[in-house]
């Protein structure tokens, strides 16, 4: 209810690379932490670090493996015929040289990538968990130490060329981190 249209919501849920049921799990998660915080809600009044702990004790705030990743994204048509795809294949093979060569990835990212979201940005696509990403494009950038290009990766948006700027493990978000939520969510009414 959030998109002006049915395409719209589509087209936004394939430049983030997300299936429908991936923005439904995101959705459900958001209302079963909001969920939790309204539960714990004993009293209105002023919050103490006590009520702060003992919910964050009470909760769990586990994150998954992330990867902060840019990608260059050198579109494919689904109906393509070979010549096109051969073409966007060359295109997105001439960037991957120039980036080898030296050449600023963000720069080339704006210059070149077809995926409007994530390219007046140089490529960034913000961290990701496993499962957020189409397989191939996913299995290349959770397999990528920071700082390191991937070859081409083709999916069925077209050719990437990914770089991955950040990992972080699988961790439990400490309690600094969440606070100011906790705090926020337990003096709401």
């Amino acid at each position: 209810g959030q998109f002006p249209s049915d395409q719209v919501f589509k087209e936004t849920l394939e430049q983030q690379h997300m299936t429908e049921a991936d923005f439904r799990e995101d959705i459900r998660q958001g209302l079963q932490i909001s969920g939790l915080i309204d539960a714990e809600l004993a009293t209105r009044g002023a919050v103490t670090p006590e009520q702060v702990n003992q919910f964050y004790a009470s909760n769990s705030f586990q994150q998954a493996e992330r990867v902060r990743a840019s990608h260059i994204l050198i579109g494919v048509p689904e109906n393509a015929d070979a010549a096109a795809r051969d073409a966007a294949r060359a295109k997105a093979a001439d960037i991957l040289n120039q980036i080898k060569a030296g050449g600023d990835f963000a720069e080339l990212a704006k210059q070149h990538s077809q995926d409007p979201g994530s390219a007046p940005r140089g490529g960034d696509l913000d961290y990701f968990e496993r499962g957020q990403m189409v397989g191939p494009f996913e299995e290349a950038a959770f397999a990528l130490a920071p700082g390191q290009t991937s070859e081409l990766v083709e999916t069925r948006f077209g050719y990437h060329i990914i770089k991955v700027v950040h990992k972080q493990a699988a961790r439990t978000i400490p309690l600094e981190e969440v606070r100011t939520r906790i705090e926020a969510s337990l003096r709401e009414p």
